[in-house]
């Protein structure tokens, strides 16, 4: 199963001509190209699979989606290779 994982932008930079951010999911820092969300940032919430922001969602949506991924025992982990915090860390 491959999942879509909604993550806030941290910093967005270009790397090879490509708009590249760091991605916090909850806690766990990924890099996610954005060329498929040009119009994302700062602060905007993506929904990424396999290294690519491929849309833009909403921060109750995002935060919503990530309860329900916790809540499934381990999706989050299987897919990021780490854990997810807690909600309330």
């Amino acid at each position: 199963m491959c999942l879509g994982i909604p993550g806030r932008v941290l910093d967005i930079r270009s790397e090879g001509g490509l708009p590249m951010a760091t991605v916090d999911f909850g806690g766990v820092r990924r890099e996610a190209c954005l060329a498929y969300t040009p119009k994302a940032t700062v602060g905007t919430y993506v929904i990424v699979h396999v290294g690519f922001a491929i849309a833009e969602v909403d921060a109750v949506e995002a935060a919503r989606t990530l309860d329900v991924l916790r809540a499934m025992a381990g999706a989050v982990e299987a897919e990021l290779g780490e854990p997810l915090p807690a909600a309330d860390a």
